[in-house]
């Protein structure tokens, strides 16, 4: 019996020695050559709200968390009832005010014609007092009623441009009430998955009150934090591998999109060499759009990872941070 245990436990020390000398070659075997930097970070993404435009009651909401939706999509519908109707009244309006533009314009073609023959008229009496057959009152009558008309005319003028400025008014406030109706129904702004659903039917929200919060998987980076030293080298731009905790063997090709211009931790006091490195600076690595559209059902948020940046154009990259993900998105 006490053989027996002894050999189990030979046997025990034997695969834990192996297991830690597999890990230890495994380690050695990724150790990160010259010319280049990593750090720890999470896959992140831009959040999106979709919100009201105007205060009103939500009527329904269309999309659950964990849904993906496209850009454009309908993902809900605001209570729109009060202010179709004020567009019907204001549709009526804008009817009104074409009638009386018509109006005022068959009132402008008559005064023309009243002054025409009050003109001619005058003519006539100006012809007949100089071979003294009509008196010089008679010409002051048609000339009174030939200034009567010269006003009439102007007034249906100005009734006339009254009646337009009334039609663009009441045409603005249709186009006004009309959007007002369209920004009833949300879309999605961003193609994206649904994180949050904020409000559910029968919530009044007020001006900008948020309906659903997507994550824009367009856009989807690292952030990791690299010292002064690295960053300082490193160029916007250049090439990045990220490798994600679940997928440990298959490196994500990146670039380096964003480098931060202030240090992000800093010491009260930089003085020496150390407290240099002490200063990190915030580094974005964003995946290429087609790579993340390709496998967009799979692309989560906030899964862990390391980060790894090529400070020298010419370093090659070790074999462990090439994969097929890499050439495909070469290609």
């Amino acid at each position: 019996m006490k053989r027996m245990l002894v050999l189990v436990g030979f046997i025990v020390v034997l695969v834990a020695a192996g297991g830690a000398g597999a890990w230890y070659l495994a380690s050695r075997s990724r150790t990160l050559p010259p010319g280049f930097a990593s750090g720890n970070g999470r896959i992140e993404a831009t959040q999106v709200d979709v919100a009201t435009k105007a205060a009103g009651r939500v009527l329904d909401v269309l999309a659950e968390e964990g849904d993906f939706v496209h850009q454009g999509q309908v993902v809900g519908h605001m209570d729109v009832q009060e202010t179709e109707a004020a567009l019907r009244t204001a549709q009526a309006q804008a009817n009104q005010a074409r009638q009386s533009r018509d109006t005022a314009s068959h009132v402008v073609e008559q005064r023309k014609g009243e002054l025409d023959l009050a003109g001619k008229e005058l003519e006539r009496q100006e012809i007949l007092v100089s071979k003294g057959f009509a008196t010089e009152q008679k010409v002051d009558q048609y000339r009174t009623t030939k200034l009567t008309a010269q006003a009439a005319l102007a007034a249906a003028e100005s009734s006339l441009a009254a009646s337009g400025s009334a039609i663009s008014a009441a045409e603005a406030e249709v186009d006004r009430l009309t959007r007002m109706v369209e920004d009833g129904t949300l879309v999605a702004p961003k193609s994206g998955r649904v994180i949050y659903r904020l409000a559910e039917p029968g919530e009044v929200l007020g001006a900008g009150g948020k309906v659903l919060t997507l994550i824009d998987l367009s856009d989807v980076y690292m952030t990791i934090f690299l010292p002064a030293t690295d960053a300082g080298a490193l160029a916007l731009g250049a090439e990045a591998r990220l490798l994600l905790e679940p997928l440990p063997d298959r490196a994500v090709p990146a670039t380096v999109s964003f480098v931060s211009a202030r240090a992000q931790f800093t010491p009260k006091q930089v003085e020496t060499q150390r407290e240099r490195d002490r200063m990190m600076f915030r580094v974005k690595l964003r995946i290429a759009r087609p790579l993340v559209e390709k496998y967009i059902d799979h692309v989560k948020t906030g899964v862990t990872g390391v980060g790894y940046v090529r400070l020298d154009p010419k370093a090659q990259w070790p074999s462990w941070l090439d994969s097929d993900l890499v050439h495909e998105a070469a290609q």
